[in-house]
């Protein structure tokens, strides 16, 4: 089983000689400075042959010596802030539960072993006034040697503050003046593995690229936007195996921005290419979907169980809840990771990526954006227009909720294409997103009545009161009747943006 910790710290080199630490008692909260025990680390660090996880500012190694040994992968979060992912000490090959964690970016591609870091470090620990541990600042001596058959050692020396959990970062800012005065800046290189391969596999020098067209087209707004979103889709995968909050949202964000774009923007790419691709996108949101729906829909129950009076909440209700909730979810786990362990998600990114290093782009993408993208989004209006008119002529029920939630999805794909146009369109986009905002909870009402009907079942087959569950079940329907009420009032808002700006006369 692997943990995840929060690393955050600040790295420091001298330009020339022997660097030492400066005495760092007195500085913020520290009032005492403990060295520890000299000790010897060995990492090697493994990377795929033309050292994809180095690209993505990814380092994963295997250490011995210290009190950390094992597998560690560390994943980006911001400048010096990481999430450290530890498994135990094994010999052999990558843990599968971090090979996993690095598949979206490796794909079929091997780890393998390829750079040896041998370090003896120096440590100091940094105490407040109780004694409790604030920071470990360090002294390393380095030493690199690649590990592909390619002779090349590198030597160095480096400092560096790490923070205890749950430290203030501002103990890093308190704590630098010392270092800078002591003739130490903050390093070029976010990780040792980093100045290794600066030092030992400097990048040759190469061609420029082709001309790119003079000023803003259709195609290079579109393609950027696309870039963005298959990055996203990429780096959110670690998140969404671990279990990180919004992971797996964003993820399906990414990948419906991916689709809508395909889709709003049939004049820039042929979408005889990005059809095919737009159903794997589909495919692969509804899989990420199924957790993403169920913590939803769980937290909405639990938010209307929290605003009745105890008096109301009669029998086991929130036990059922939570073990109804809790049997959803295991198997959507499961499924999730056998989704993005699974050949047909790694074939998507692949061909994600063969798109846009040759995209399929038509005559329309040399022209300008706001002369193609404006038409598109237009369209996309339009086509939510008949939608919303289309729901608010049925009648109250299962056939208005459909059509509501069919209009739901016409929202979101027309405020995603407003985004990709941006500049005077961004406030259109925001009155879409309000409209969609407001049909999402009426569909989210939808889902909540028909799980508290199941809920309800159970509770009478098992001889429980089924009063509160009736009880939410009328406020739900009171709730969709009020999204429906408010819905004219926001769908005149967000029309009336459409004729603000010029852009959409």
């Amino acid at each position: 089983m692997a943990d995840t910790l929060r690393e955050i710290e600040r790295k420091y080199e001298a330009d020339g000689g022997t660097p030492a630490l400066p005495e760092l008692s007195g500085a913020g909260p520290v009032t005492e400075t403990v060295q520890r025990e000299t000790v010897e680390l060995d990492a090697v660090y493994y990377d795929t042959a033309d050292r994809r996880l180095h690209a993505a500012g990814i380092t994963l190694r295997r250490r011995t010596g210290g009190s950390d040994a094992g597998w560690h992968l560390k994943l980006p979060v911001a400048p010096g802030v990481r999430d450290e992912i530890r498994a135990p000490l094994t010999t052999g090959r990558v843990p599968r539960a971090l090979s996993a964690l690095v598949r979206s970016r490796t794909r079929d591609a091997a780890l393998v072993p390829l750079m040896l870091i041998a370090s003896r470090r120096h440590p100091a620990h940094l105490l407040d006034a109780d004694g409790a541990l604030l920071a470990e600042a360090t002294l390393d001596t380095v030493i690199a040697t690649r590990l592909d058959g390619t002779l090349g050692t590198a030597r160095w020396t480096e400092a560096e503050l790490e923070l205890a959990p749950g430290t203030d970062p501002a103990l890093l800012d308190e704590l630098e003046p010392r270092l800078l005065a002591a003739g130490l800046r903050p390093s070029r290189s976010p990780s040792k593995l980093a100045r290794a391969i600066a030092e030992l596999e400097p990048r040759p020098a190469t061609a420029d690229g082709p001309d790119r067209p003079a000023g803003p087209t259709a195609g290079r707004a579109v393609l950027d936007h696309l870039r963005q979103q298959a990055a996203a889709l990429v780096e959110l995968d670690p998140g969404a195996r671990l279990g990180t909050e919004d992971a797996v949202h964003q993820m399906r964000v990414a990948t419906r921005r991916l689709r809508s774009a395909f889709r709003s923007y049939g004049k820039v790419l042929d979408r005889r290419a990005t059809d095919p691709l737009g159903a794997e996108l589909k495919w692969l949101a509804g899989e990420l979907g199924v957790d993403r729906d169920r913590e939803v829909l769980v937290e909405r129950l639990r938010d209307r169980l929290d605003e009745l009076p105890r008096t109301l909440v009669r029998g086991p209700v929130r036990a059922r809840v939570r073990s109804w909730s809790g049997a959803r979810r295991t198997g959507s786990r499961r499924q999730l990771a056998a989704v993005l362990n699974g050949g047909r998600y790694l074939a998507l990114l692949d061909r994600l990526d063969a798109l846009l290093a040759d995209p399929p782009l038509r005559k329309a993408a040399a022209r300008p954006p706001e002369e193609v993208l404006a038409k598109a989004v237009l369209r996309d209006y339009r086509r939510l227009a008949g939608r919303v008119e289309q729901a608010l002529g049925t009648d109250p029920g299962p056939g208005r909720d459909t059509a509501l939630h069919e209009a739901r999805k016409a929202a979101k794909r027309v405020r995603y294409s407003a985004e990709v146009l941006g500049g005077d369109a961004g406030r259109f986009a925001k009155r879409m997103k309000a409209v969609q905002t407001l049909l999402g909870d009426h569909q989210d009402s939808v889902m909540a009545r028909s799980a508290l009907r199941e809920l309800a079942d159970a509770a009478q087959a098992a001889g429980e009161p089924g009063f509160t569950y009736g009880l939410l079940y009328g406020r739900e329907e009171q709730c969709a009747a009020r999204d429906e009420r408010e819905l004219p009032q926001v769908w005149a808002a967000a029309s009336e943006e459409r004729w603000r700006k010029g852009w959409a006369v």
